[in-house]
């Protein structure tokens, strides 16, 4: 369903289920649909599209009006206080959720701790500098893309809830301006030290393994150790689970995802 009676549209589905609410957050240029595989016993799983994603509304991205828009879709459904889980960019709203509601029963956050693009002391035993600056004009290549129409070729390789059309011409969604905003803002380049404020129990799942299609270098592995490394020394609220999968870890092993989120809401009574 699309609820109407907020600042922009927000489009939310409902899975259902008996038990207490998780409301699920899809990561940067993806949709609701990412959850559709994960299933958690004794809990009801809504997932909505963030702002400027899928079937919801356009909007500046702004982190405080994401969270506004979270707000709305849990007064609509009367979730009450509910538990927040969000992969990478979703992750990231999940962790400022529970800065902003500390009562939160406990959040979950897949990956969403620290963009690609980072800080070369983000990479631990190498030397970053060529690499990043590949990888900086490579972003740069598909934000430009985002704002052009979509080739019929190119299409078929974006989720049709992705896409949207404008003067007759197919644009994926995100557009370039929530993209290039998203992407230098210094909570998206690194939510850790956020984390590290977090007083509600909190499981974050991080990857083992190079996203699927990422030339075979260095880079990813030192931003992983790096990630290893920050992540030492948290609260004991904050549990740290490793799977083995890549970044696309919804979409690789959802029955994996599954059982530690689940396996986590059950360990905390939630």
């Amino acid at each position: 369903m699309t609820i109407t009676d907020h600042d922009i549209p927000l489009a939310v589905r409902d899975h259902g289920g008996l038990g207490e609410p998780v409301l699920l957050l899809h990561g940067l240029g993806g949709t609701l649909e990412a959850w559709d595989a994960v299933h958690l016993r004794g809990h009801r799983m809504l997932a909505m599209d963030l702002r400027g994603h899928g079937h919801s509304g356009d909007g500046p991205w702004d982190w405080d009006k994401a969270l506004d828009d979270v707000e709305a879709v849990i007064a609509h459904f009367a979730l009450g206080n509910p538990v927040v889980a969000g992969h990478s960019l979703g992750g990231m709203l999940a962790v400022q959720w529970a800065l902003r509601h500390p009562g939160c029963p406990a959040i979950v956050n897949l990956d969403g701790l620290r963009s690609a693009e980072n800080d070369p002391g983000n990479y631990p035993g190498i030397d970053p500098t060529e690499e990043l600056a590949a990888l900086k004009a490579a972003f740069d290549a598909q934000a430009a893309a985002m704002a052009r129409p979509l080739p019929p070729e190119t299409r078929a390789t974006f989720p049709a809830r992705a896409l949207t059309e404008r003067d007759g011409q197919v644009y994926a969604r995100p557009g370039t301006a929530l993209l290039e905003a998203v992407r230098h803002r210094p909570e998206f380049r690194d939510t850790i030290p956020l984390l590290r404020r977090v007083g509600c129990p909190a499981l974050v799942v991080i990857p083992t393994q190079d996203p699927p299609g990422v030339p075979a270098s260095e880079l990813m592995p030192a931003l992983r150790r790096g990630v290893r490394r920050d992540l030492t020394g948290l609260p004991g609220n904050i549990r740290v689970e490793e799977i083995e999968a890549s970044h696309n870890m919804l979409a690789e092993q959802p029955k994996t995802v599954s059982g530690l989120m689940t396996a986590f809401l059950t360990r905390i009574g939630g």
